[in-house]
């Protein structure tokens, strides 16, 4: 299988992780306090910044998605409160802030009384880059961690097959040539991992992956408040859909936020969004965002933009049996969705939670490997399709306004009933809230909102929607907007 040497009973208990991401800190965090020894190995090689500003400046070139928004959703949140309350004090004393939903709700609620759990209604307010900065001081302030920067992975060190279980992953080859062995190899690279590539030069199977392209693409650009200047308080929502663009403000720790509209990949004309002032100029036609922008905060970036995003499940279990044991994969190599919904950062640290978990109560590595790929489908897979029904829905909404005949109905009612049903009862309800807003910190499952105490006002609320006023615009419609850019209409 290799030529490289494998693990030594001195490395047994050694943990190598190839990535220094979200879930890869989170895995090296979890492992290292469970009493195991980490490699963390990084391909960039940066300076440890030195505040959360030159955090926000930190050369990430292996993660270019840290330039864009991210939510720190209550799942997120929680599992630091719960199992490390020195990184949640660590953040908020380099500037994030909680978020508490009970403090936001609406008082249009029909019952303002507190309830059990809602103290878990949190999210934080951070830039990924000032989150990732915390995270990896903490790490690198562990006794038994060893953090290794500038070179990345570009193989695996394979054992031979034993009897009829799998051969066992001893290590990883850095580009250097060196080699790193251990007991256990986490690969938490990204989206963009070359764990399938590496398996197929190891003679092992690459995996199984299901993907869907999410058809869109991402600008997103970062402000902070002026002097003086507080963040807005009206009961706008942050987040909109008007089928060809999408739209999201995220909170960021010392003052800042930003904003990401998302619009359709074909869609030529809004490819002008790219342009600092062209973006500014069409936050200012969409009420809530304006809100934010307008005489009220400043630039702090241009307009980063990226595209080919996915939604995609990667196995490395076939039935009973993983590819190789020792090996265990995480984060966006494993789950990855739509970071439009801003579930990511939140799914990968939960799946180092799982993955550490697993290692504590099997001591067989095969066993292991069973019990991550089965916590992973219960906990992860259901958010995994959420996202690609959402995008269906979205597609099949893009191509009914574009007159296609192809436009999905099934897709298009769910559509409806979360604009029409789920929208006006929420602000309504106190269950109906409650349940939305666990769903979208990751605290419920997608079904929850299937309850009969939670579906019945929904479906009341939606058979009710003709009688009702409409609600106000969340911005003009695509001809409109691009007429008042000056743009081109196209797409």
């Amino acid at each position: 299988m290799s030529d490289h040497p494998r693990a030594t009973e001195g490395d047994a208990d050694r943990v190598v992780v190839v990535g220094a991401g979200v879930a890869g800190l989170g895995a090296a965090l979890y492992l290292s306090r469970a009493g195991r020894r980490v490699t963390l190995v990084e391909r960039d090689a940066t300076p440890m910044p030195t505040d959360p500003d030159s955090a926000f400046a930190w050369d990430r070139r292996g993660a270019p998605q840290v330039r864009h928004s991210h939510a720190l959703l209550g799942r997120i949140h929680n599992l630091i409160r719960d199992d490390h309350p020195d990184v949640l004090r660590d953040l908020l004393q380099e500037g994030a802030t909680e978020i508490r939903f009970t403090d936001l709700m609406p008082t249009t609620l029909d019952d303002l009384t507190p309830a059990p759990g809602d103290e878990d209604l949190v999210m934080l307010a951070c830039r990924r880059t000032t989150f990732e900065w915390v995270l990896r001081r903490t790490v690198a302030r562990e006794g038994r961690v060893e953090i290794l920067t500038g070179s990345g992975v570009e193989g695996l060190v394979v054992g031979p097959r034993l009897g009829d279980r799998p051969p066992a992953v001893t290590g990883v080859v850095l580009e250097n040539g060196s080699v790193v062995t251990a007991g256990v190899v986490v690969v938490a690279n990204g989206r963009r991992s070359g764990l399938p590539r590496w398996l197929e030069r190891a003679g092992l199977p690459s995996g199984s992956e299901e993907t869907e392209d999410t058809g869109i693409v991402y600008h997103s650009r970062f402000y902070r408040l002026d002097p003086g200047k507080e963040f807005p308080t009206s009961d706008r929502p942050i987040a909109g859909d008007l089928t060809y663009l999408k739209y999201g403000v995220f909170w960021g720790d010392n003052r800042t936020f930003s904003l990401t509209l998302a619009v359709p990949q074909d869609d030529t004309a809004l490819r002008a969004l790219r342009d600092p002032d062209v973006f500014d100029s069409a936050a200012s036609l969409l009420p809530a965002p304006a809100e934010w922008i307008d005489e009220r905060a400043t630039p702090i970036t241009g307009v980063h933009s990226m595209s080919g995003l996915i939604n995609r499940r990667r196995r490395f279990v076939d039935g009973e049996m993983p590819v190789a044991l020792g090996l265990h994969v995480i984060g966006d190599a494993s789950v990855c969705t739509n970071p439009l919904y801003g579930r990511g950062c939140s799914l990968g640290f939960w799946q180092a939670r799982l993955l550490s978990d697993a290692l504590a109560a099997n001591p067989d590595p095969l066993e292991a490997a069973l019990a991550l790929e089965r916590t992973t489908h219960e906990h992860l897979d259901p958010w995994y399709d959420a996202s690609v029904q959402s995008d269906r829905a979205a597609k099949a909404a893009l191509e009914r306004r574009n007159g296609s005949e192809e436009a999905d109905d099934p897709a298009l009612f769910m559509r409806s009933v979360i604009r029409e049903g789920l929208q006006p009862a929420s602000r309504t309800h106190a269950v109906v809230w409650r349940s939305f807003i666990r769903l979208l910190n990751l605290l419920s499952t997608p079904d929850a909102l299937m309850a009969p105490e939670v579906a019945g006002p929904i479906l009341t609320a939606w058979q009710e929607r003709a009688a009702r006023p409409p609600d106000p615009a969340l911005g003009p419609d695509r001809s409109e907007f691009v007429a008042s850019l000056g743009l081109v209409s196209g797409g």
